[in-house]
């Protein structure tokens, strides 16, 4: 009697004992729904990048106006430009000496270096090498690329340890010729030479 009554419905809906799982399909159904939902906003919001000018502006000169970089092709700039150009230089035949402040300004134009004190100003670079080839081969490169100038490239073979040792003692101390020196010391491949660091995952 209780069958007749249920107007319909299946036999197992109507006894209270088991209520029947919700389809799979509709619920994988929501899911990508919700999904595509997510996707067609990402599409509504378009590209925040930058864009490339229209004619119309191009031709109303809206860069003139602007502060700033106009162009959208971004370039990443090298660090070391500004070394390249001092390393073009040519040396001083009769160079002067520079003072302090100076000495300073001009450390920032060569990379790796430091300013040493103790018995008059100079520049020195301390290049670590996996073995004692290495640090022969490099010590030929840096007085290659050195050129006469007066340089002491040292290398220490226990700590595998090569050192420049820059000043001019002519002017008793550093001159604008020994950053030059410098920055064409910077210009040395030394990749091979140096050991490979180690990445712990």
């Amino acid at each position: 009697m209780a069958l007749t009554t249920n107007h319909g419905l299946a036999p197992a809906a109507a006894s209270f004992g088991r209520v029947p799982a919700p389809a799979m399909r509709q619920v994988g159904w929501r899911r990508q729904q919700k999904k595509s939902m997510v996707v067609a906003m990402a599409d509504l919001l378009g590209d925040l990048g930058a864009r490339d000018p229209f004619p119309a502006e191009i031709e109303s000169k809206f860069g003139e106006k602007t502060l700033g970089n106009v162009d959208t092709l971004h370039q990443i700039l090298i660090p070391t430009l500004s070394v390249l150009s001092l390393a073009r230089l040519p040396l001083d035949p009769n160079p002067s000496p520079v003072d302090a402040a100076d000495a300073r300004r001009l450390l920032h134009k060569v990379v790796g270096w430091r300013l040493l004190q103790d018995p008059g100003m100079r520049l020195e670079c301390v290049w670590k090498v996996r073995d004692e080839a290495c640090g022969h081969e490099l010590v030929s490169r840096i007085n290659a690329a050195v050129d006469g100038a007066p340089a002491t490239v040292v290398f220490d073979a226990p700590s595998l340890e090569v050192r420049a040792e820059l000043q001019t003692p002519s002017a008793g101390g550093l001159t604008v010729n020994d950053f030059i020196v410098a920055a064409r010391v910077d210009q040395v491949k030394a990749l091979d030479l140096i050991p490979k660091k180690r990445f712990w995952a």
